[in-house]
């Protein structure tokens, strides 16, 4: 594979959570937190990972390189545009901190794509449940540094919408059907915001898909 960094948002604030969802230990209380875990499913696909947040302090010992946000309050734009900042690769596969069913087959077959594009973007599988106008998934996707520009035009311009910079690049969907064969349960893009969505994840892992809880506890 071409050589590919790794960046994780991770400066939410968990706030409909009321707890801080990095530090869930969804494995058991010997197991990892979901950022450690995070952390360690990119770290095979990619020759560095970095991870944006701003309390270091709580991560001493973490198995990656810590960058904070460049930009204050930018959420998950500025983010992406940090992380873009700090890697040495042209290319970096990009995800939220907060995704524990993260498919390692799909994060590879996405790095395997010719890299035609500025930012390799898949469709969301829940177009009922869509995230913004382009129905899609930014924070499971492939961005090349070239986006830099327009990202930072973008949020010099006070946007902070994710899709706001992307009329500026190449960007490439990557559609359900491309997706299913690599998650065939359609869990790879499910997040955790609130209590409710805890309690699935939880259930989850506890034993209604078995064979997947089994391959998620990755250290």
């Amino acid at each position: 594979m071409q050589p590919l960094a790794g960046i994780i948002v991770a400066g939410g604030r968990s706030r409909r959570l009321g707890m801080d969802k990095r530090k869930l230990r969804l494995w058991g209380s010997d197991g990892p937190t979901l950022l450690e875990h995070t952390v360690a499913v990119l770290a095979p696909l990619c020759t560095e990972v970095v991870v944006v947040l701003n309390d270091p302090q709580d991560w001493a010992g973490l198995p990656a390189r810590i960058t904070p946000d460049v930009y204050a309050d930018a959420g998950v734009l500025g983010g992406i545009y940090s992380g873009l900042c700090a890697v040495r690769c042209p290319y970096a596969l990009v995800v939220a901190a907060d995704m524990p069913f993260l498919q390692r087959d799909l994060l590879c077959a996405m790095s395997t794509y010719p890299r035609t594009y500025d930012v390799l973007l898949p469709r969301s599988l829940r177009p009922d449940l869509a995230r913004n106008a382009l129905n899609s998934e930014p924070l499971h996707a492939i961005y090349s540094r070239a986006c830099l520009e327009p990202l930072r035009a973008t949020l010099e311009r006070g946007q902070r919408c994710i899709i706001d910079f992307m009329p500026a690049v190449k960007v490439l969907i990557l559609e359900p059907e491309a997706i299913a064969a690599y998650d065939p349960h359609r869990v790879a893009f499910l997040n955790i915001n609130t209590p409710a969505d805890l309690a699935v994840t939880q259930q989850m892992i506890a034993g209604d898909m078995p064979v997947l809880a089994q391959d998620l506890a990755c250290v």
